[in-house]
């Protein structure tokens, strides 16, 4: 019972159980939502381009408007700005399963409203990363959030795609839609009932482009950070979008529909819920650099492995596998840069992990689409899989020099043990002599 209850710690704080419960809702209807679309887009084209296309114009704007987002979110009300995001995302469902439901459903405007949700995720994700702290209060308890906003994430991750395949096949895409636009009242519910310390800002003189520019050199600057955002945007770019073509391996390898398809998805997430978990069990941040590397490695072995497979229940453990790793990498690296970071920019490298994470993979899913469309989809992710299995390895090789850098912060903030011990009987010693 303990330790289950050190898995959920960060639930203690009232703002961040309503907010853990609205997006838990919410996420659910995400999935169902992202596996209906693109069950739709290859049910009206049989393109795989065109899956890449759509997962292009709905992941770009995360690449290029990210940055000034994590601006934002330094200088204004991060909870005023999530409302704002959710209900314009509330709106976007609710006009595809309009368009769905009445039979006018056409792919331009799949393609138009996949990228006018992409903008509203570009300010949403950084905001909402960096929101957690604000919402846990207690630094200490921030890795258990994180790791626990991945597990609700990889909960719905399961549990959606294999409502997505029973509501497709019995009622169509649209009734997938309209469920998505409901499921958004939760989190605004949520949000609204939150009682938030207001966070002192400092008036902010200088222009939107000169704290960007600061942004960046902060982040460039410092060995941890940069590295652990190379190697994500790495994996999301080469790694990540296997999962767009999902659809072509559900009906064209294993010769499925609709619930191959969700099972295939749900099994990720499985194993990426699995990963979420491991990390809310840990009690300490101290080598997570070392599994960082690990996990990435992991994922591309998973991929590889998947691509190889001809036999379904084979594939599902594969994808366990690589959902896990996958996800370990991810979280590990958020809650790696979370504790590294100075507060007062906190939003703006957030929005440079949301940059790698979510923006790399826009140009991911159009290099696979068409990857697939010309030496086939399994060869492809044989391909992605190494060069992640490739990326790993560096990274493995930079860690001494990531380890010296992040060592005085850990050590300054009581990480690691020993260092604050010393540290504090260096500092009565002082005390003792001055007497």
């Amino acid at each position: 019972m303990n330790n289950l209850r050190h898995v959920f710690r960060a639930l203690k704080h009232k703002n961040y159980r309503l907010f853990f419960t609205g997006q838990t809702i919410s996420l659910t209807g995400t999935w169902i939502q992202q596996v209906a679309l693109s069950w739709l887009v290859y049910r009206l084209t049989n393109s795989p381009f065109l899956l890449g296309v759509v997962g292009f114009v709905g992941q770009i704007p995360t690449f290029l408007v990210s940055p000034f987002a994590g601006v934002f979110a330094d200088r204004h009300s991060r909870r005023n700005m999530l409302v704002i995001t959710q209900s314009l995302s509330l709106l976007q469902a609710s006009i595809l399963a309009l368009l769905i439901l009445t039979g006018k459903i056409q792919v331009w405007q799949i393609i138009l409203l996949s990228a006018l949700l992409g903008i509203v995720n570009s300010f949403d994700i950084p905001i909402r990363q960096a929101f957690t702290v604000e919402m846990v209060g207690d630094r200490d308890d921030l890795p258990n959030a994180i790791a626990l906003n991945s597990s609700m994430v990889n909960a719905a991750r399961l549990v959606g795609p294999s409502i997505a395949g029973i509501l497709i096949a019995v009622a169509g895409e649209g009734i997938c839609f309209l469920l998505n636009a409901v499921s958004y009242i939760a989190v605004i519910w949520s949000l609204l009932a939150m009682k938030v310390t207001k966070r002192q800002i400092e008036p902010q003189k200088r222009r939107v482009f000169h704290e960007l520019k600061e942004g960046i050199s902060y982040a460039a600057g410092f060995a941890p950070i940069i590295w652990i955002l190379l190697l994500l945007a790495f994996i999301s770019l080469l790694g990540v979008p296997y999962q767009v073509l999902m659809p072509v391996f559900a009906k064209d390898i294993f010769h499925g529909g609709p619930y191959t398809l969700g099972f295939l998805v749900a099994m990720a997430g499985v194993g990426a819920l699995i990963g979420a978990i491991y990390l809310a069990a840990r009690k300490t941040v101290l080598g997570l650099g070392r599994i960082i590397g690990q996990s990435a490695a992991l994922f591309g072995i998973g991929i590889i492995a998947f691509a190889l497979s001809q036999t379904f229940w084979l594939s599902l453990l594969l994808l366990l596998i690589s959902g896990f790793g996958m996800m370990v990498q991810m979280a590990s690296s958020n809650i790696v840069l979370q504790t590294i970071v100075d507060e007062d920019k906190r939003g703006r490298v957030m929005s440079f992990y949301t940059m790698s994470f979510m923006g790399m993979s826009p140009f991911g899913s159009l290099l696979a689409g068409s990857l697939a469309g010309t030496i086939g989809a399994a060869n492809t992710l044989l391909f992605g899989g190494i060069c992640c299995i490739i990326a790993a390895i560096i990274f493995t090789l930079k860690l001494p020099e990531i380890k010296k850098k992040i060592h005085p912060i850990y050590a300054k903030k009581g990480i690691i043990p020993e260092v604050a011990a010393g540290l504090q009987s260096a500092t009565g010693l002082v005390a003792l002599t001055k007497e």
